[in-house]
């Protein structure tokens, strides 16, 4: 078994904000996998699916962003899962609107919904697809920048780059993280729209 999460902020008003990428493609994964997020099991929505034989339960935490860990502690314990068997999707202002980061651990960096799940499960060694929602327009605080919805000329680009978190988030559970990271890690050289 797998716990697939992706992190953002519960509520109508976060929906569409860009530290919402977590949400958003977990939610996407659901769709294609044919399931429904609901309930409050573990403090967050979930969908238990079943992929190649193997179970996936995808979980939308609903402590908000910087409590995230302590919904996916209570479902690793819950599920008995170890961390490894953790694949963490979220939002990621270094990486630019449109790419995409695979990784197979590493540290939380700034992004408070990581560093509160590496706090609340004692590590961060835990495969990782991290979605570009930057740059940050110099002058603006990040914080406010984050929350803010996307804008109508990104989401062409947003959309690429959810298609791509499902893809790498479905090849990671197929084994292939190699390949993810290959495919997806390199930097492109067009501009991000937006």
């Amino acid at each position: 078994m797998w716990l697939v999460v992706g992190l953002g902020n519960p509520g109508d008003e976060y929906a569409a904000t860009r530290h919402n990428a977590g949400f958003m493609a977990v939610g996407r994964l659901a769709a294609a996998w044919g399931v429904e997020l609901r309930g409050r099991l573990f403090k967050a929505r979930t969908a238990l699916a079943r992929r190649g034989g193997e179970e996936v339960l995808l979980l939308e935490p609903k402590t908000f962003m910087n409590r995230s860990g302590t919904s996916v502690r209570a479902a690793l314990a819950g599920k008995g899962l170890p961390p490894e068997r953790l694949l963490v999707v979220y939002d990621d202002l270094d990486i630019r609107l449109g790419e995409i980061r695979v990784r197979k651990q590493g540290r939380a960096g700034t992004h408070k919904g990581m560093i509160s799940i590496a706090g609340e499960i004692g590590t961060d060694a835990f495969p990782r697809v991290r979605i570009g929602i930057g740059p940050c327009p110099e002058g603006r605080d990040a914080a406010d920048y984050v929350l803010e919805a996307f804008k109508r000329v990104e989401r062409r680009a947003l959309d690429e780059s959810l298609a791509d978190a499902v893809e790498a988030v479905e090849m990671i559970l197929d084994g292939r993280i190699e390949p993810a990271m290959t495919r997806f890690n390199k930097r492109q050289t067009g501009e991000a729209e937006g």
